[in-house]
Parts: structure tokens; C-alpha cells; sequence
């Protein structure tokens, strides 16, 4: 399955966002991400984290991260999870709102 990640980081109200899209409808097994549309992708959940917890994970280490960020909505396999933990890594190292977009494929780990 084909997924999309949305991460935002919002300085202002101090949160987090995570949005999990997939892919519900078959396309070409060689079709890449940046071919594929936002129609493509279907809406699944989104998170709102504390800005001050998501902090206090990223010091206690990725793992940790990781934790906090599996909810029981939102729960990606560990290799996805770790991706989404060091990107929210990277987003927390600098000042301001930044967001990201992460795309994984499951066929990719066999």
C-alpha cells in the first residue's frame, strides 16, 4: 500500500500535526510520488500532538518518539515510524513552522 505522511510543525499554537493519507485506488506499480496527485490519495486520520511533549520525546531519543507519536489512530509499521520520528527530529531542529511530506511504499520492504 501507498502512503502519504503530512507533518507540520506550528510554532504559534505549539502543536503538531500529522495527517495519513493512502493510495485506495490501483496505479502503476512505477508510478513516483511526484506523478501522483492529491486526488490519488485518500484522507485516513490526523493527529494533534502538545508541542512541549513532542520536545520532551525528541530528548528522551527517537524511540521514544516514536512512542508518542503511535497513537491508536495512527499506528505506521516501525520502519515508517522511525522515518516520521526523524523527520519530526529535523522539523523541531530549526525555528519556525515547517512542514513535510513523506511517502512510503510497503512494496519497497519485501
Amino acid at each position: 500500500m501507498r502512503q502519504k505522511y503530512s507533518i507540520s510543525r506550528e510554532d504559534v499554537k505549539n502543536k503538531l500535526k500529522i495527517r495519513e493519507y493512502a493510495m485506495i485506488q490501483t496505479t502503476p506499480k512505477n508510478a513516483v510520488p511526484s506523478m501522483l496527485n492529491k486526488e490519488t490519495f485518500s484522507f485516513l486520520c490526523e493527529e494533534t500532538y502538545d508541542g512541549s511533549n513532542i520536545v520532551s520525546s525528541i530528548h528522551r531519543g527517537r524511540d521514544d518518539l516514536v512512542a508518542t507519536l503511535r497513537t491508536r489512530n495512527l499506528f505506521p509499521i516501525r520502519p515508517n515510524a522511525i522515518k516520521i520520528a526523524e523527520s519530526v527530529m529535523e522539523l523541531y531542529d530549526t525555528e519556525g513552522d515547517r512542514s513535510v511530506e513523506l511517502f512510503f511504499d510497503d512494496v519497497d520492504l519485501i
